[in-house]
């Protein structure tokens, strides 16, 4: 007999207060290894309460959250590496004054081997972990088309390229869990079928959370999709459940709707 493997992400009965304003109800869901899972819902719903949750930047009230089988209980945001998790955020969070490359590098510090002593007194374990993790950042790079921009200031490129910046930056740490929030805000319709291939890529590689407002990109990407709505889980399910679950419609819409008119299913795709 086979034991399943836990969940890479599990989030179990999460509340999230603010005073008197329930940001998060009584929310669940997890993400398999490997797997893609969107987070959707209206405005307002609590996509970013519940990001901002699993990234220790937001204390919950009550629920549990759990990493790779294990609960994590007080999470802060520098933790987070050492969890095998990496985020993108909104705002990018790009370091304006060091190069590309040195951004990238950044994000694969989990990967040095030489102590804080040994880069500060220059021994030659520091120097040899310093290439390796330059050779690491501009694989990686190379692989998201990047390469090119390596020397250059982010604040010198077009807003796309820094976003593929920043999501080399999370990559780079090779995570098992990987946070994306809003990742195709800012790019144009082509852009955006850019970053489906890539996020499609990492099917299998990793789990993946995702939290957008475009619908035709996580229709495209996801194996599951969780619609939230006035921070309840109002449905889970595959892209093509979700398209037509009539909760779903009415959350969008506003009004109770008919799931077998076109018309209306459309709106969940734009």
């Amino acid at each position: 007999m086979t034991t399943a493997a836990p969940a890479a992400l599990r989030i179990s009965d999460l509340t999230v207060r603010f005073g008197g304003l329930v940001a998060l109800d009584d929310v669940g869901l997890h993400v398999s290894p490997g797997e893609v899972v969107g987070i959707i819902g209206p405005n307002g719903a609590g996509k970013t309460t519940l990001f901002n949750v699993v990234c220790g930047f937001v204390r919950p009230t009550s629920g549990r959250l759990e990493v790779q089988g294990k609960e994590q209980r007080k999470l802060r945001p520098h933790q987070l590496a050492g969890l095998g998790i990496a985020r993108t955020l909104q705002g990018l969070g790009l370091f304006p004054h060091i190069s590309c490359l040195e951004n990238v590098m950044v994000g694969a510090h989990r990967h040095a081997r030489a102590g804080f002593a040994s880069a500060l007194l220059g021994l030659p374990r520091s120097d040899n972990d310093e290439r390796a993790l330059r050779e690491r950042a501009l694989a990686l790079m190379d692989e998201l088309g990047v390469a090119h921009v390596a020397g250059r200031l982010p604040g010198s490129l077009p807003y796309p390229l820094q976003k593929r910046v920043a999501l080399a930056r999370a990559l780079v740490a090779d995570p098992q869990v990987l946070l994306l929030d809003e990742p195709a805000s800012g790019l144009s319709n082509a852009e955006m079928d850019e970053l489906g291939e890539l996020i499609r890529g990492l099917r299998g590689r990793m789990a993946v959370m995702l939290v957008e407002h475009h619908m035709d990109l996580v229709m495209a990407v996801c194996d599951r999709i969780v619609v939230l709505d006035f921070g309840k889980v109002i449905a889970t399910g595959t892209p093509a459940e979700v398209r037509t679950d009539e909760r779903v419609l009415a959350a969008y819409l506003g009004d109770e709707v008919d799931a077998t008119d076109e018309t209306i299913s459309d709106a969940v795709d734009v």
